[in-house]
């Protein structure tokens, strides 16, 4: 494993994890959630090592150890986006394959939101349990309009129940515990989310990116409905849904057997692409 810096077109340092496979025959940019950070995907790159998959990740602006306020993110409505973009060319640009992309909720809302709106074309994409849809009521929704008018760049707690990541009983206080990780978001970035959802969704009928998308059916984090409602207009072809009536929202750490079958279903997956 090594880590690095990587320096963004408005000159923010993110921080990032390389993962090499010691035979890699493919490569994936991975883009993790809000609230937490890169390292928390060591046993994913492991796994994706195993199945010849190099890995790069990188901590967003303002999470983990990257540079930006704690949540919060740039006066650009789209700047995660254009940063998934910006490292995923800096990636592409050190070999001559091109990587897969791999986003989980927030992560998975941004990359396909990189992808469906901004253009990114990468050789194939994963989306686990992506933020298309909201948990958030109708009053959380007006508070983040009037702070996005008053003040966009003040941070809340986000209300996620770290109970309600996994079934594995040492996820909940393996993340509680983490001191990268943060409970912070802004009005801002919260606004982000919760238009950059409907936006893909309502591009999912020309969708031409080959897709993975894998839903967590009992996800209490975000909202399922957004991940199936693309699916349900999405082109076969070119998206495969997998849907775990069970699961909880982080379904590559969830109890065993359980991950299990995820894994073995991404590995199917990336079989014929590369």
């Amino acid at each position: 494993m090594g880590t690095y810096t990587f320096r963004t077109r408005d000159g923010l340092d993110l921080h990032l994890n390389d993962w090499p496979a010691a035979q890699p025959r493919a490569r994936a940019l991975l883009v993790h959630g809000l609230g937490e950070h890169s390292g928390r995907y060591a046993a994913l790159a492991g796994d994706l090592n195993t199945l010849g998959v190099s890995v790069r990740a990188f901590d967003h602006r303002g999470h983990g150890r990257s540079q930006g306020k704690r949540g919060a993110v740039g006066k650009d409505s789209d700047c995660l986006s254009r940063d998934v973009i910006e490292v995923f060319n800096a990636y592409a640009g050190e070999g001559n394959d091109l990587p897969f992309l791999f986003g989980h909720s927030m992560g998975g809302l941004v990359a396909m939101h990189a992808v469906g709106k901004l253009g990114l074309r990468p050789r194939g994409l994963v989306a686990s349990s992506p933020a298309l849809a909201s948990h958030a009521g109708r009053f959380d929704r007006l508070l983040s309009k009037v702070l996005l008018r008053l003040a966009p760049d003040l941070t809340v707690a986000n209300g996620l129940p770290a109970d309600k990541l996994s079934h594995a009983p040492d996820v909940e206080r393996a993340y509680l515990d983490d001191p990268d990780n943060h409970n912070r978001v802004s009005a801002r970035l919260a606004r982000y989310i919760f238009d950059a959802g409907p936006e893909v969704i309502a591009m999912a009928s020309t969708w031409s990116v080959p897709t993975l998308l894998q839903i967590a059916g009992s996800d209490r984090l975000v909202d399922p409905a957004g991940a199936r409602a693309f699916a349900a207009t999405a082109p076969e072809a070119a998206v495969e849904c997998h849907d775990y009536a069970d699961l909880y929202h982080e379904i590559y750490n969830e109890a065993e057997s359980a991950r299990g079958v995820v894994m073995a279903d991404l590995a199917a997956w990336l079989r014929p692409h590369p």
